[in-house]
């Protein structure tokens, strides 16, 4: 009977890309066809981002056309049938999402499979529904597990309980409530082993059928291998059942050379910690690890047939279980015997045994070769090696495609888990998968777990995971390539969220190789957007890489559309290449939020030093009419205020966090500025307007609270919200360069206009550890000179002034501009300078920027130790202006690499004038 139900259900006519087939197998057969027929052509192959793998393992990891472990051919139709096309008179207006979300790592879904790093569905669940509406499509090029995929589907099947959850708080956002409703997207990574896990997640499953075919296969394997994890009870008669055994590291001592078995010898028994230190047992003398000398053995490489020396191991403590009790024992000699049967076995046929290639993650960074590594099955012990080959083997023999996939779904977590990766942590409650995350790390002491300890857990929590989660057909689809050719239409996507790799943080190439051997299709590194000395990969190739997948993000994106990206570096120059990349690629900007990790949460990001959260940066890509009309009008003020404008629009009215009113950034003045520069910059325009000019005209154009600058209809929105908070927002002001010292006195003068005495005090407190290296500090009396006006007593005390004393001295209050009392306590008071005076300061400091620029051109020597940023903006500005690229490139040369990465605007200015020079070549 269940047969006969089986047969009709896989009969059952299914509907894909417009085409409509008898069953699922129809389906699938027919694409695999066109597939396996695509794979022959040369030029399919050639492309960029192509996996390393032959056509045979391509296949047999495809489900096509929703996943193919290649380039997909069938993006641009799946686009095109499900999508809509761009139509320009379509109303579409969204914010930066202005709402706080809070959400942990411990949905069992989110933990259903580990990737290197992953962004939980849960927390980009309210960016989908902020920026999309139900059918729209979604892009991740860089998407990992496929997250933003899971979170896609969750908008159409997210539990009551959770929807009211998030309309609650938008609605205490005044903000609208979501409509809710699956979204459609395209998956894309460079790794197989990404799009691997990305599919499984995001492609329908029959969940019973999984968890039963889960169980058949761990009784079959313990039925064919059982016996290797048998282990006599200390009573002498019953059989145990091995969870795990730990095998140590041999050393030698360095006074008697005798041997040490680092477990029994280093490990304090009761506490499972291991000693500082420690007597050997043969000398007595006191020893520490790293005065130990490592013990080497020579062997026979199953597989290469060559004599090899790896370390020497011995197992030194086996956990087991009888019944429901657990016990621990030493290996007994009957113990080591049936270890020395199974390592004379053959290795198992689906064991991969190739070479691994020259990487830093094996190489540089962990030196596996040192560790007795250099193919693949050198990674697994003989028991360990047969029962991962064994579940594998068996996995891959399943008749049913889609169970096939997802038991390697299953069992390819066990894969490091397996290895000689897998530290024995004594202090956790379970040995299951504790390699140290992100790198090659074999310790001193294995976990050597069963293939029952280590996987029937994890088979009872993804039936459980997954019967929460019911994925759809036809609403994902799955490509393995770069990201910075993807073969979409142009502006065919509705929303961008993606979370890429960030400078040399994780080596997803590397780490993933170890998985896509067992595969057989591996990542082709060489489009990786990474920083990597070994293949001669730094940050400037890091950047540009990065550049090609935002313009390729750029090109697919409807016009007036969002894209969010998360950043996770704690580097400024990381952070800096990637804002150019954004700006040059044809993004703007409008906010960044950092994610708060111990809140689990995202807030504002209102200083410098966010560079050290993950952060959230949420950019548009201008409507084709602002694009069109600065083409028309060219570098004239009036693009300047067109940009302005457009983009006050973009950026949230106000943000605010438990209550309290916070400092929306990107509407400061200057940080308009800089993101209007970068927009002519990109589009190789010269800038109209001067610093002050544009602050001048922006102050009688736009009306201002609290620092930040507003649309005239903005405006009431903000006075609203304002009311309603306990206190005005605060920018909080870091200081770490001479720009950002005369943003801190200006915000200082214009509160307090102060004497020299009063300032002094206050500006060295800010002076501190945060100053940039090759940065000349200045001289404050330098500083207050060039950009400040000084009352020197003589005429009426200014306006500035006089506000600020008549408001806190009670004996100067109502008393004339004139009088002598007001004039000499205002005296020598330092203030800032209304905008007509403000302008006539720029210029005369600009001429002096400019001067000391001419003395860097003609300084002898190859590099400058120290300088003044605010000299070489000035002068990197009037080259571009000029078209002079070679002196921008030239000045550049002369500076402190990291002085260059470390500031966006020399980047922005340096980057395109490569580019121009490149073009004009």
């Amino acid at each position: 009977m269940n047969d006969l139900i089986k047969s009709a259900k896989e009969a059952t006519p299914v509907e894909c890309l417009g085409m409509t087939f008898q069953s699922e197998d129809a389906r699938r057969e027919h694409f695999l066809k066109l597939l396996a027929e695509k794979l022959k052509d040369p030029d399919f192959r050639n492309q960029e981002g192509f996996p390393q793998g032959i056509d045979e393992a391509i296949l047999a990891m495809s489900d096509p056309p929703y996943y193919t472990a290649c380039p997909n051919p069938w993006l641009e139709d799946f686009v095109k049938h499900y999508g809509k096309p761009y139509d320009p008179a379509e109303e579409y207006s969204r914010e930066p999402m202005a709402i706080d979300v809070s959400v942990g790592k411990t949905d069992a879904l989110y933990k259903a499979h580990g990737y290197h790093t992953k962004v939980p569905h849960l927390a980009i669940v309210p960016s989908i529904l902020h920026f999309t509406d139900p059918g729209d499509i979604v892009l991740d090029g860089f998407a990992g597990s496929g997250m933003t995929g899971v979170a896609a589907q969750w908008c159409g099947t997210a539990p009551a309980s959770y929807r009211h959850q998030v309309e609650m708080e938008r609605k205490k956002a005044d903000i609208p409530a979501p409509k809710w409703g699956a979204r459609r997207t395209v998956l894309s990574d460079l790794s197989p082993a990404a799009t691997f896990i990305a599919a499984n997640y995001n492609l329908p499953l029959e969940v019973d059928a999984f968890a039963k075919a889960g169980k058949q296969l761990l009784a079959e394997v313990e039925r064919e291998i059982g016996w290797m994890y048998e282990t006599l009870h200390t009573d002498g008669k019953t059989k145990g059942r091995i969870e795990f055994t730990v095998w140590s590291q041999l050393y030698s001592c360095p006074e008697c050379a005798g041997e040490i078995n680092f477990t029994e010898d280093a490990l304090e028994a009761e506490s499972k910690r291991v000693k500082d230190s420690f007597p050997c047992p043969h000398c007595g003398a006191e020893l520490k690890k790293p005065r130990l000398e490592r013990l080497l053995t020579t062997k026979t490489d199953a597989a290469t047939g060559k004599t090899i020396e790896v370390p020497k191991r011995e197992p030194a403590l086996i956990c087991y279980s009888v019944g429901k009790a657990r016990y621990e024992k030493k290996p007994s000699p009957d113990d080591l015997a049936l270890l020395e049967r199974i390592e004379a076995m053959p290795l198992p046929p689906s064991m991969p045994t190739i070479e691994i290639p020259p990487m830093h993650m094996t190489h540089e960074r962990a030196r596996m070769d040192y560790s007795g590594v250099t193919h693949i099955h050198h990674f697994f012990l003989p028991r360990a090696g047969q029962a991962i080959g064994l579940l594998w083997e068996k996995a891959k023999s399943n008749k049913n495609p889609r169970l096939r996939s997802f038991l390697l779904f299953m069992v390819e977590q066990s894969v490091w888990g397996f290895s000689i990766l897998n530290r024995y942590s004594p202090s956790h409650f379970s040995q299951v998968n504790r390699a140290l995350n992100g790198v090659y790390y074999v310790a001193s002491q294995t976990s050597e777990c069963s293939p029952r300890y280590n996987l029937e857990g994890k088979l009872n929590r993804l039936a459980k995971a997954f019967q929460g989660f019911r994925a759809k057909s036809a609403y994902s689809i799955v490509t393995t390539g770069t990201a910075a050719n993807n073969f979409l239409p142009d502006e065919s996507i509705d929303y961008v969220f993606t979370d890429p790799p960030f400078g040399e943080n994780i080596y997803y190439a590397d780490l993933n190789f170890l998985v896509e051997s067992w595969h057989g299709v591996t990542t082709d590194a060489q489009p990786e957007a990474i920083i990597d000395k070994f293949k001669s990969k730094a940050l400037p190739d890091y950047q540009h890489l990065m550049q090609r997948c935002f313009a390729e993000y750029h090109r697919v994106l409807k016009p007036g559309r969002w894209m969010t990206v998360v950043f996770s570096n704690s580097k400024a120059s990381v952070w800096n290449a990637i804002q150019v990349a954004l700006q040059q690629a044809g993004f703007v900007v409008a906010e960044v939020s950092a994610l708060d990790k111990k809140q689990g949460s995202y807030r504002q990001v209102t200083s410098t030093t966010a560079v050290k959260q993950d952060l959230v940066i949420s950019a548009y890509k201008p409507n084709g009419g602002l694009e069109q009309r600065l083409a028309e009008r060219g570098a004239a003020p009036e693009s300047a205020w067109d940009f302005v404008q457009t983009h006050l629009r973009q950026l949230p009215v106000s943000k605010s966090k438990n209550g309290i009113l916070e400092i929306v950034v990107e509407r400061d003045p200057r940080r308009i500025y800089d993101r209007m520069v970068a927009w002519f910059v990109r589009h190789d325009f010269p800038v109209p307007l001067s610093t002050e000019e544009f602050l001048d005209g922006l102050r009688s154009r736009f009306p201002e609270r609290d620092g930040m600058v507003f649309l005239p209809e903005q405006v009431a929105e903000y006075d609203r919200k304002r009311a309603q908070a306990a206190q005005a927002p605060q920018m909080e002001l870091f200081v770490s360069d001479e720009r950002s010292a005369i943003d801190w006195l200006t915000d200082f003068l214009r509160k307090r206009p102060s004497t020299y005495q009063d300032i002094h005090p206050e500006f060295t407190t800010q002076l501190g550890a945060g100053w940039k290296k090759h940065e000349e500090k200045p001289e404050l009396a330098a500083l207050l000179e060039d950009n400040f006006l000084r009352f020197d007593g003589n005429g009426d005390v200014p306006n500035q002034i006089h506000s600020y004393l008549s408001t806190n001295f009670k004996d100067l209050r109502g008393l004339e501009k004139d009088d002598p009392r007001l004039k000499a306590k205002a005296k020598d008071r330092w203030y800032v300078p209304d905008p007509s005076k403000a302008k006539d300061l720029e210029q005369k400091r600009e001429r002096s920027m400019l001067k000391e620029f001419e003395a860097y051109k003609t300084a002898p020597g190859r590099r400058l130790k120290e300088f003044r940023l605010e000299a070489l903006r000035a002068g990197f500005k009037a080259a571009w202006a000029a078209r002079d690229y070679k002196t921008i490139i030239n000045i550049a040369q002369k500076i402190p690499e990291e002085a260059l990465q470390e500031d966006e605007k020399l980047l922005l200015w340096y980057d395109q004038a490569l580019t121009r020079m490149e073009a004009d070549a």
